[in-house]
């Protein structure tokens, strides 16, 4: 039998905050996402990336990208299982 993988720390000090979300903020954080420019940004610097041209400051760059998007995807899983769990109720 196959266990479920052990949660991320991410997600451990995110779970929380699904039990304190509003209807309203759990809707609008499922349907956040990054504008047009910083999403172009981000596919600019990850194709540089797989061609070995980032320049330091572009590698951080790419890196607080991933980081915020890690969040972001943590937010919103947070806010899918509160809306679900309200459902559920």
């Amino acid at each position: 039998m196959m266990t479920a993988p052990e949660p991320s720390a991410l997600a451990r000090l995110l779970h929380p905050l699904s039990r304190t979300l509003s209807v309203e903020l759990a809707s609008a954080l499922g349907h956040l996402q990054a504008d047009e420019s910083t999403q172009a940004r981000y596919e600019e610097l990850a194709a540089r990336c797989n061609d070995g041209q980032l320049t330091p400051a572009e590698q951080s760059e790419l890196e607080s990208l991933v980081e915020a998007n890690t969040l972001l995807g943590g937010l919103k899983a947070e806010a899918e299982l509160s809306l679900l769990d309200r459902k559920a109720a």
